[in-house]
């Protein structure tokens, strides 16, 4: 099986990359070929491109244009009907707080590469959105889309009452200072624990002007639907792998998996044999990439990421990242800062 068969984007965000390519005058017809794609599937509206194919073109994308802020105006291009039935919910949506709930819940019907969740701090509900599957070189074009989108929609919503008060991403300034400052009209902060978005608390709850009840009840039954659907189609050990990153600490047992996916345990077993893999094998895979992710953050030390990812000792981690890699997580770390 290949795994990165399991990750994709709707082909509507590949073709929104080809319009900006093309106001740029670049081909698109040629960055299409080159992964057996054509002009003619960019209408295909509910078509998937799968992980490997989306990192490639983007990459080159980038390179093609030398553009290193093309994700942000990829973002920018996406407008609340861009999202499906998820941007009708969202625009006939009671409030900030119901919008954000929905990205919560139904968000991978667009992207399943990302999820988002919220926490309340101080006077602010941070919308954060984390990746769930590494995105390594390209984190700043995907990660920096996928927030100009969201903040999109907000803006559209809520009509300027509900300006966001500060963007974050978690990586280092990508992006160029007076693009962003007309993209975002906010505080724009990097090197930050969490990407995503600070909206002030005092108006998430406001009533909005574009809410509609019925038209709301009817999308979002829409999007369980689909959801529904996606969840039945998607193998099992993508599904137990998404469960695993959305945990990303205190990874569950195979027994809690099996429970959470209303299965028992050796039913779970004999699924993930027959499609070539374990559970184990797909927690040991989690753990390398989620491992490779925290060190090149240098935000935990050594024995607090053996902590975070289930070993009780820091020798098993060290063992285990050597295995996976040839090198000790140490070595890792440093040769990731140069």
């Amino acid at each position: 099986m290949n795994k990165q068969m399991e990750w994709a984007l709707s082909i509507n965000y590949i073709r929104q990359v080809a319009d900006q390519l093309a106001e740029m005058d670049i081909a698109v017809a040629p960055w299409l070929a080159v992964h057996g794609l054509t002009l003619a599937d960019l209408d295909q509206a509910e078509a998937t491109v799968p992980w490997g194919v989306v990192r490639a073109l983007f990459l080159e994308a980038e390179a093609i244009t030398g553009e290193s802020a093309l994700g942000l105006m990829v973002g920018e291009r996406l407008r609340i009907n861009s999202h499906g039935i998820l941007g009708y919910a969202a625009m006939n949506s009671g409030s900030v707080r119901q919008v954000v709930e929905l990205l919560e819940r139904f968000i991978p019907l667009r992207i399943n590469l990302v999820m988002v969740s919220h926490r309340v701090e101080g006077r602010f509900l941070n919308l954060q959105i984390r990746e769930l599957l590494p995105l390594g070189e390209l984190q700043p074009f995907l990660m920096g889309a996928v927030v100009v989108a969201v903040k999109n929609v907000l803006d559209f919503i809520t009509l300027g009452n509900c300006q966001v008060a500060q963007a974050n991403f978690a990586f280092p300034s990508a992006f160029d200072r007076e693009l962003v400052d007309s993209l975002f009209r906010c505080p724009v902060r990097y090197d930050q624990n969490w990407t995503g978005l600070s909206l002030p608390l005092d108006r998430v709850d406001l009533p909005l002007r574009t809410a509609d009840h019925t038209a709301f009840e009817h999308a979002e039954k829409l999007c369980e639907r689909e959801l529904q659907n996606m969840v039945a189609d998607a193998s099992v050990s993508a599904r137990v792998r998404r469960l695993m990153l959305a945990k990303q600490v205190n990874f569950p047992s195979l027994a809690v998996t099996a429970r959470m996916l209303h299965m028992t345990p050796r039913t779970l077993h004999r699924r993930l044999q027959d499609e070539g893999t374990s559970f184990q094998e797909i927690l040991d895979e989690v753990r390398h990439s989620l491992a490779m992710e925290y060190l090149k953050s240098q935000e935990m030390t050594i024995q607090e990421l053996a902590y975070t990812l289930g070993y009780g000792d820091t020798a098993n981690f060290r063992r285990a990242f050597k295995r996976w890699t040839g090198v000790a997580p140490s070595f890792f770390r440093e040769s990731s800062e140069t």
